[in-house]
């Protein structure tokens, strides 16, 4: 396999008012483009402002557009269930050409529970709701004809190419697969009931196996494996910040009926299957993860870590100076590992 690239996640969850987040999110992945990251993935996310603020992906992106060269920008995902599926397909086409076809387009359709009602849907009838919506994308960016003699313009260029679909299951993933398109794995997800103590990659590895498996013949894999990753120069500092924010995440899953142990730190370390620490720590953690020999890209967020904003951006520049290369990650070219004081200017 070649070697695998890094990309950034930002789920714009800094304590601030929604303006400075997306500046601050802005700032995130300026610094991950100066640090050699090939990929910055944005989620979308109703309605809940403590769960990730951007209802809107594509009209950031197409501002992240503006002040970036070279980053690819990727959406991670769009729940597709609450969309019209013609406006999804124009408006990626058109941030794809303001972005000088750097758009990558992720679809799912999960989101929170509550939110589904808003748009007229059905939390339970997501799946298929998903399945229709993606049909009538791929449809009109193929170019198909639209009731009322109707079709896509702009048109869609290579963005079939360059779409992917989240799933926790190997069913989804099979349907991926199939579909010539790129694979989400998530950064968590939830144990069935009778494993309560498997890993992340036991969980992940039949997902990935039925992606092979369906792939067309000649069909490059694509997938990409979402991590929750916070690197910090100071182990002390590093464990301070995951304590505050994994604390705060278990509080939010008792709210919601989960039982979550908190015997320590480094218990919930594992429930929420993070790599904290300093780069040598987390390089240890990463190697460990067997997912990941299997993925095409490497996507890094701090959530649920959720440190302040300067430590999130000494976390990018430790990633990518010191724990993608000794792991064989990463490998955008111009650009990359470019000296801490050109990030200082991005700041």
């Amino acid at each position: 396999m070649a070697t695998r690239q890094i990309g950034f996640f930002t789920r714009l969850l800094d304590d601030v008012p929604a303006a400075e987040r997306y500046r601050l999110a802005l700032a995130q992945i300026r610094a991950a483009e100066a640090a050699g990251f090939h990929t910055a993935w944005v989620a979308q996310h109703h309605f809940h402002g403590d769960e990730g603020g951007l209802p809107s992906p594509f009209p950031f992106l197409s501002y992240v557009a503006a002040q970036t060269s070279a980053i690819r920008l990727a959406t991670g995902v769009v729940t597709l269930t609450m969309e019209d599926p013609i406006r999804v397909a124009e408006d990626a086409v058109v941030t794809d050409i303001l972005s000088g076809g750097r758009l990558e387009v992720g679809f799912g359709s999960g989101g929170t529970a509550q939110s589904y009602t808003a748009f007229g849907q059905s939390y339970d009838d997501r799946h298929r709701v998903f399945a229709q919506n993606l049909s009538v994308i791929k449809a009109v960016w193929a170019g198909a004809e639209l009731p009322g003699g109707n079709r896509l313009w702009p048109t869609a260029g290579g963005l079939a190419d360059r779409s992917w679909q989240a799933t926790f299951s190997p069913g989804g993933a099979a349907r991926a697969g199939r579909d010539g398109d790129g694979l989400l794995l998530s950064r968590t997800q939830p144990r069935p009931k009778d494993r309560p103590d498997a890993t992340l990659a036991e969980i992940q590895l039949p997902v990935v196996e039925a992606y092979l498996a369906a792939l067309p013949t000649g069909r490059a894999p694509r997938i990409l494996a979402s991590r929750s990753v916070f690197v910090a120069d100071d182990r002390d500092e590093a464990r301070r910040f995951a304590r505050i924010g994994l604390s705060r995440q278990a509080a939010k899953f008792r709210e919601s009926g989960h039982t979550i142990d908190e015997t320590s730190l480094d218990t919930l370390i594992r429930t929420f299957d993070v790599h904290v620490g300093t780069p040598d720590e987390v390089i240890r953690s990463l190697s460990q993860d067997r997912t990941l020999e299997h993925a095409t890209e490497i996507a890094i967020q701090v959530h649920s870590v959720d440190p302040p904003h300067a430590h999130i951006l000494r976390s990018i520049e430790l990633f990518a100076a010191e724990v993608a290369p000794a792991l064989g990650w990463g490998n955008r070219g111009a650009g990359a590992g470019r000296p801490r004081a050109v990030l200082e200017t991005i700041r």
